[in-house]
């Protein structure tokens, strides 16, 4: 496997910066990571940081307007964006790698100079409610935001990244200010250059640009509580014609040892085209057209969940099939063809994804903010490699236990009796839910 060789300053305020040269692509990321997303606001201010996000894009002191912002970026040509999850917000640009010094400069002056229009605050908060709207049309989305609200209730994990729309609109610029100075300090953000870039050069600009992030101090956020005694379910109507599944069990988080066994029997179970949930739910018994498995580890919290989209009547059916997977990788282990295949499909996917630099400031920025470690891909499959098939079978026997199984199904019921609220569709999937 081909490894890249990262290389870190830590400046004076905290603020550190990864480089990741590599000289056989013609492009260049610069990727901006700070520490803080949903799981580290207030209910009342549920969706700020990512308003906040959305709000870099809108004016700066030296580029006031979101032409002024947009243009000289497609110019030449470049790619920019941003994002926001449950513990992190990122922006990024990617650039061809002569308009490096371009790149910096713009994601500094977004970072830095942003000046936050109130007109432009009043407009944008239609835009994320009808993103807000979007991801609740969208059934496998609404299955997912409903998924962790299963999980981890009326908690920071539990709430929708986004917000709700009464939140979004009750936020005020001053709100937006003050988070962000609280927030966005040098200890809690990393930034990481990757692709055809000179390291020296790279790492003096950076560290002069970035040279002024507050050092003022941070509000941590609480720890996610779970507690977990039986199956739980949850169930919204919706009149479409097929019916979203998102089943699965709550899993271990990043720091625990056994994170690496637990990517691999997310891989085995959901992650290929012949992963065993595939092979049965779509190739033999044609009961989806999508079905998967995602592995999610956060640093204090996981989960595995198989998602599928399947008609009403053969919801049961596939809820079955899926257990039935869960029960065989509990009870046998997993023969050594299939864990190689596995391990290699692995290694080739991490292989396949780094070549871009996008992907690279990805890999390595994402862990140096959250882990405070960086492995290489390399080191990486070395984990990955020690896994043996008793591993595999240890830790499915923890993991699909009746007390972390969780079930949302998100399609049009017989009535809408069977909703949240409860009725006779809940009970009869509750019976389902037994391992």
């Amino acid at each position: 496997m081909t490894d890249f060789n990262p290389k870190k300053i830590t400046l004076p305020s905290g603020l550190r910066i990864v480089t990741v040269p590599q000289k056989e692509t013609g492009a260049a990321t610069v990727l901006v990571l700070v520490q803080t997303g949903s799981k580290y606001e207030t209910k009342e201010q549920n969706g700020i940081s990512h308003f906040l996000e959305h709000m870099f894009f809108k004016g700066t002191k030296k580029r006031p307007s979101t032409l002024e912002i947009a243009e000289p970026i497609d110019a030449v040509g470049g790619t920019f964006n941003a994002f926001t999850s449950e513990e992190l917000t990122g922006y990024w640009i990617k650039v061809e790698y002569d308009d490096l010094p371009l790149a910096l400069d713009f994601v500094s002056d977004i970072f830095f100079n942003s000046i936050f229009p109130a007109k432009e605050i009043a407009k944008e908060k239609g835009a994320v409610i009808e993103e807000i709207n979007i991801y609740n049309d969208n059934p496998m989305r609404k299955a997912e935001i409903l998924w962790r609200e299963v999980l981890y209730g009326d908690q920071p994990a539990g709430w929708n990244v986004a917000g709700s729309k009464e939140t979004v609109l009750n936020l005020t610029r001053q709100d937006m200010i003050s988070y962000m100075k609280r927030q966005y300090i040098a200890s809690r953000t990393v930034v990481c250059v990757a692709g055809n870039i000179d390291e020296e050069d790279t790492q003096k600009r950076a560290a002069s640009l970035f040279s002024k992030t507050s050092q003022e101090m941070f509000k941590d956020r609480k720890p996610v509580y779970e507690s977990q005694k039986k199956p739980e379910i949850l169930l919204e109507w919706r009149g479409i014609d097929q019916a979203r599944i998102a089943l699965g069990v709550r899993a271990y988080n990043m720091f625990h040892p056994a994170r690496f066994t637990q990517g691999l029997l997310a891989t085995i179970l959901g992650g290929m085209m012949s992963s065993r949930l595939f092979i049965e739910v779509r190739d033999k018994l044609g009961l989806a057209y999508d079905v998967g498995m995602t592995n999610e580890e956060d640093p204090d919290s996981g989960f595995l969940l198989t998602r599928a989209g399947v008609t009403m009547s053969n919801a049961e059916k596939a809820i079955r099939t899926i257990l039935h997977e869960y029960k065989k990788i509990v009870r046998f282990p997993v023969p050594v063809k299939e864990l190689k295949k596995a391990k290699e499909h692995i290694k080739g996917q991490m292989a396949l994804n780094l070549e871009a630099s996008d992907e690279k400031a990805s890999f390595y920025g994402i862990q140096e903010l959250l882990e405070h470690r960086v492995l290489t891909p390399a080191q990486v499959y070395d984990k990955i490699k020690s896994v043996r098939a008793s591993d595999i079978k240890r830790v499915a026997q923890e993991l699909f236990v009746n007390n972390r199984l969780n079930l949302v199904l998100v399609g049009p019921f017989s009535s809408r009796g069977g909703s949240a609220a409860g009725g006779k569709e809940k009970k009869q999937f509750e019976k389902l839910l037994r391992l």
